[in-house]
Formats: C-alpha cells, sequence, structure tokens
C-alpha cells in the first residue's frame, strides 16, 4: 500500500490514520473521490432499494467490465472511465429496452451480464499483462487515481446525482404507486431509464476506483442500512449518504493503519467494502436491540 510514500511514518496513531495520513497526496485524492462516490452511491441506492433493482444493478456492473478491459486496452488507464461510461450506458439502455419489451428482468440481466463479461475476458486475455490488468479491473486502484482523473470521475458521480434529483419525486411515486404514477402522467420508460442511467454512472465511477467486484457494496449496502435507521422516507437520503461517507473514511483509514502500523499489505478496495459491511452488522445489531427493548416496555405496559 505504498509503503515507500509513507515510509517515514514509524507509528501510527488512531488520530493518524483518521486525520493525518490525507494529508499524504494520494491518500487525499482517494479520499475525495470515495466521499463524492460514497454519498452518490448512498442516495442512489436508497431508490435502487426501494425499487427492488439490487439484481439489476448488478448486471449493469457486470456489463462495465468490457467497457474497463476496451478503454485500458485502447487507452491505458486513462482509457478506463470513458470505456466503461459507454459501456455502462448502453447497459442501461439494453435492459431497459428488454424489461419494455417484456423479457424478465431476469433473464434479460443474465443475458447481458454473461454477454458483457466474456467480452471483456475475451478483450483482457489479449494484453500483455493478462493477470495484472485483470486485478485492476476486478479490485480496483483506488490509491493510484492520476490527479487528472479526479475531476472526471467527480463529475461522473455528481452527474448521477443530478439525473436522481431533477427527477427524485417522480421516482419515489414510481416506486410506491406505480399505476398512481402511470395515471398522473409520469413516463415510466423515461423513469426507468433515467434511473438506470444514475445507476450505471454510479457504477462507472466506482469500478474505476475499487473494482467491478465490489462495486454493489456501494450501491446496496447504504440504502440498506438507512432504512435500518429511520422509517421515515425523506430521512432515507441523508441517513444512507452520511452511513456511506463515514464507512469510506474509516475504510481508507483502516486501510492506510493496517498498512502501514500493522505491516498488513490491504486492497484498500476490499478494506473499504468490509467496512460498509461491518456498518451495516452494527447497524443491524441497534435496530434489533433497539425493537426488543420496545417490545419488552409493551409487554410491560
Amino acid at each position: 500500500m505504498h509503503r515507500a510514500t509513507v515510509g517515514e511514518w514509524r507509528a501510527v496513531s488512531p488520530v493518524d490514520a483518521l486525520f493525518g495520513a490525507f494529508a499524504i497526496p494520494f491518500m487525499a485524492r482517494a479520499l475525495l473521490v470515495m466521499l463524492v462516490l460514497a454519498v452518490v452511491a448512498g442516495i442512489v441506492g436508497v431508490l435502487v432499494n426501494l425499487r427492488g433493482l439490487e439484481f439489476i444493478s448488478d448486471g449493469l456492473t457486470h456489463a462495465v467490465f468490457p467497457g474497463l478491459a476496451i478503454g485500458l486496452a485502447v487507452g491505458g488507464t486513462a482509457g478506463l472511465l470513458p470505456g466503461a461510461a459507454v459501456a455502462a450506458l448502453a447497459a442501461a439502455v439494453i435492459l431497459t429496452w428488454l424489461d419494455r419489451a417484456g423479457v424478465t428482468s431476469d433473464a434479460a440481466i443474465a443475458i447481458v451480464l454473461t454477454a458483457a463479461f466474456s467480452v471483456g475476458v475475451i478483450v483482457v486475455s489479449r494484453g500483455d499483462d493478462y493477470a495484472g490488468e485483470l486485478e485492476t479491473l476486478l479490485f480496483g486502484r483506488v490509491l493510484t487515481i492520476p490527479p487528472a482523473e479526479v475531476l472526471p470521475l467527480v463529475a461522473v458521480a455528481l452527474a448521477a446525482a443530478l439525473a436522481v434529483a431533477v427527477t427524485l419525486k417522480q421516482q419515489l411515486f414510481r416506486a410506491f404507486d406505480k399505476s398512481g404514477s402511470l395515471a398522473a402522467g409520469d413516463s415510466a420508460l423515461g423513469l426507468d431509464l433515467v434511473l438506470n442511467a444514475a445507476v450505471a454512472l454510479v457504477v462507472v465511477a466506482a469500478a474505476s476506483t475499487i473494482g467491478t467486484l465490489l462495486v454493489l457494496a456501494l450501491l446496496i449496502v447504504p440504502g440498506a442500512a438507512a432504512r435500518l435507521m429511520t422509517r421515515r422516507m425523506w430521512w432515507l437520503f441523508p441517513a444512507a449518504a452520511a452511513f456511506a461517507a463515514v464507512a469510506a473514511w474509516l475504510g481508507l483509514a483502516a486501510g492506510f493503519a493496517g498498512s502501514v502500523a500493522g505491516g498488513i499489505d490491504l486492497p484498500a478496495g476490499s478494506t473499504i467494502v468490509a467496512v460498509f459491511i461491518l456498518g451495516y452488522a452494527l447497524v443491524l445489531v441497534v435496530r434489533w436491540l433497539r425493537d426488543r427493548a420496545a417490545a419488552t416496555s409493551r409487554a410491560v405496559r
């Protein structure tokens, strides 16, 4: 984990890991990108959770893989983001069209997923560094994001947030009452395309940083945690965003502390995802304890 860069850190205290580590340029870039991405993924993930689109998100995640592979083959690491963007948006349109054409959603996702992933593997296998390129695509490069790619990654994430913000009321109406949404004149196709495109853009930014295998955690876990934290609909979005931001920050800090102080080479992307999962488990336990206490209180009365 860039030990040469941080070799002067003889002993890392918790405060150093949580704050001081981000004075290092590559850690600062990773934190900025991950905070923006985590917050946007948390917000988009709430709609994914409410609409039950987790499997579609998984399909889009895998559909990005050939775009990443082709982008890497053509333009190196600079080609990852544009390659992923083209593949993800194309997959979003195809999935939406297949669903509207009457193909069951699971079948549509399976078709897109298997076709796209096989194309990606074929492209990667043609490269000279097959193992290294495959590892980059699957597990990401959050600590080696070039300075020139920070703004494009942030812009992609913010575009997803804007797409959701513009259609938020309609998206929520469709999530809770499809018939009512249609009766009110909302375009089901338009709303589905916008939401799938927003998911695709989050997948693009996330796949370019933490890798395709770990993207789903950013999209699914914050929204699921938010639904455990509050029953108020409009509080779901800030709750998911806050959960995601704190988990991303702690994940980067934990990876830095483990690698520098503990001498354990922790993959940054996997460490971040592990903190997301641990955070969800903690929220789940707290919710269970709260519900149990409430049930006991009602029984006593």
